[in-house]
């Protein structure tokens, strides 16, 4: 656990400004023993964790994993998922597709930069893996007027609204744009069920108890052609 937070640490330190003494004695302890903090050599406390998530305005489970959501890229990425992966008449897709595209881009572009694209925590369960704040998204982007969602049968679409694409997706590099495009291109034409299925059988899914957060680092073990 230590080298995962360890970096995290260190550019929350620096993005505020903070030298190390300072958080040294924040959580009252020898700046040399921040330092091995920091360098990945030593664990810190309970305590001091929960110190420092406090100081640094993040979740204990941040800590735990490294990695700071960027919720607002999050729903950029859907916008940008309604663009490129939609149906070619109405440019909609079913909700748990959308969501099974998501996961497959924050996890293939872990796999090339170990880093996620959004950062977003993906949960192990039935349909598959979802951060929590997926449903959020959509409810927001819904009352912002930036999608639209209907219900056909027993399915639920998700399609982008006139208004939502005049909006530039700014968070979003050009760079993970080719790969959302790339991951579009390939699950354009196939059934909910077909990436449902793919998902499910890829390594950080189906070794994860259930409701469990998936590590990001599994994917790293899957061959490349079983990425996305």
């Amino acid at each position: 656990m230590r080298q995962t937070y360890a970096k995290l640490i260190k550019d929350l330190r620096e993005k505020g400004s903070f030298s190390q003494k300072e958080i040294a004695d924040r959580l009252e302890i020898a700046r040399t023993s921040y330092i091995a903090i920091e360098q990945g050599k030593r664990e810190l406390t309970l305590s001091e964790a929960h110190k420092l998530a406090d100081m640094f305005g993040i979740e204990m489970e941040d800590l735990e994993t490294g990695i700071i959501p960027n919720y607002e890229k999050y729903k950029e990425m859907i916008l940008a998922y309604l663009r490129v992966a939609g149906h070619n008449i109405d440019g909609k897709i079913p909700k748990t597709k959308l969501a099974k595209l998501l996961y497959l881009a924050d996890f293939a572009w872990f796999y090339e930069h170990l880093e996620s694209m959004s950062g977003m925590k993906y949960r192990k369960i039935e349909f598959g893996p979802v951060p929590d704040m997926y449903f959020r998204a959509l409810a927001e982007l819904e009352d912002e007027g930036l999608i639209f969602i209907e219900r056909k049968g027993d399915a639920i679409l998700i399609g982008e609204s006139e208004a939502a694409k005049r909006n530039k997706l700014s968070s979003i590099t050009s760079n993970e744009k080719k790969l959302i495009k790339q991951i579009a291109k390939k699950w354009k034409e196939k059934k909910t069920k077909e990436i449902v299925k793919f998902t499910h059988e890829q390594l950080p899914y189906s070794i994860c108890e259930n409701n469990e957060i998936i590590p990001y680092s599994l994917i790293t073990q899957e061959d490349p052609e079983y990425v996305f």
